[in-house]
């Protein structure tokens, strides 16, 4: 079962309808029992950066969290502060991120614009994949709907799975073996974003069908 957990954060039903349309077995839900027996995550967001990491802690998530990813090797895909989420900090707060990614969430710096533009950036944009993976498993073109002020800073460029451009380029999804993130959202951008779902839960079927964590980042990287 993959579980959209629920931690007061995000935009969880129009996620869930869109992959119960797929016929993909999906529930909401904060019950940390529920979560530990999920065969595969999606952690969304909508809100500031600190705020997000104190829900967690204070819902007993985050553990869980921890254990299922790192040590169990589940896939989760972050949503936009989901992502953010993911990297060791951000701009927008204090509080330590999950660090799985090894990146930094900063504000879109207008001086770097090349032209004249509002933040935060709301709207459709192309994504350009850097590598090959299953969740851009179809020809393109890749356009997604945004709505963002903050966009993380990759380390290793490695982690890189997307790029968009608002003023100047921006990492607009990351992948490093089982952990994903796509700082767009999927459940607004119809078509694009039902098919980058899908891919999300194929992706989690083939995971769940290997024996060696290893092979799972290899095949990552193929091509």
């Amino acid at each position: 079962m993959l579980v959209i957990v629920d931690y007061k954060m995000g935009n969880l039903g129009s996620i869930l309808n869109m992959l119960r349309r797929q016929d993909v077995p999906a529930t909401i839900s904060s019950d940390l029992q529920v979560i530990r027996d999920a065969s595969a995550l999606i952690l969304p967001g909508v809100g500031s950066f600190d705020h997000g990491m104190r829900q967690l802690g204070e819902l007993g998530i985050e553990p869980v969290l921890q254990a299922k990813v790192l040590r169990e090797k589940t896939p989760i895909l972050g949503i936009c502060l989901g992502m953010q989420l993911l990297t060791r900090r951000s701009d927008e707060g204090q509080l330590p991120g999950l660090g799985w990614i090894d990146a930094e969430t900063k504000r879109f710096g207008p001086e770097r614009f090349d032209q004249p533009r509002k933040v935060p950036h709301m709207g459709w944009n192309f994504v350009e994949p850097r590598q090959r993976h299953p969740l851009f498993d179809d020809p393109g073109p890749f356009r997604f709907y945004f709505v963002h002020s903050y966009h993380v800073c990759c380390q290793d460029p490695a982690d890189v799975l997307g790029v968009s451009h608002y003023g100047y380029p921006f990492t607009a999804a990351v992948c490093r073996d089982n952990i994903l993130g796509v700082q767009f959202h999927p459940e607004k951008s119809h078509r694009f974003g039902w098919k980058l779902l899908a891919n999300f839960a194929r992706y989690c079927e083939y995971v769940s069908s290997q024996s060696d964590p290893v092979l799972v980042g290899g095949w990552r990287k193929a091509g």
